[in-house]
């Protein structure tokens, strides 16, 4: 395995974000039509908060839903707001940081996504999902 490999080489680029304005329907949408689990929540350019599927669970009965169904009871959702339900204080690295110190970092915490934030610009998000893909492609 290659040492002082850049999360750069691993993390996702094309990146889906909402706004503290969305709401949380439109969250749950997000997370199933792109199949991910953390999106991070911008304002402008700067990251504000990252919002998982996780936090979604915890405040509705998303895990009674079908995972395919376009459509969700939106009652739950509508007694919350995005800005509500984040995460505030995230942790971020550089896209510099290597793949080791992230790897290392997030077996240390309970959470599997970190922002990848560049001069105070979010520039993509690695997980736990890219680490393990990453380890594949090496044996």
């Amino acid at each position: 395995m290659k040492n002082g490999v850049p999360v750069s080489e691993i993390m996702t680029k094309k990146l889906v974000t909402l706004s503290p304005k969305d709401d949380l329907v439109t969250a749950e949408r997000l997370f199933k039509k792109h199949h991910i689990r953390h999106i991070p929540v911008v304002k402008g350019d700067a990251i504000i908060g990252i919002l998982s599927y996780t936090d979604l669970l915890r405040i509705s009965f998303a895990d009674a839903i079908d995972e395919h169904e376009e459509y969700v009871d939106t009652i739950v959702y509508n007694m919350f707001t995005i800005p509500q339900v984040m995460v505030h204080d995230v942790v971020t690295v550089t896209s510099k940081t290597t793949i080791r110190e992230v790897a290392q970092f997030l077996s240390q915490k309970e959470f599997h996504a970190l922002p990848v934030v560049d001069d105070g610009k979010l520039v993509g998000i690695v997980t736990t999902t890219d680490l393990i893909r990453y380890l594949l492609e090496q044996y």
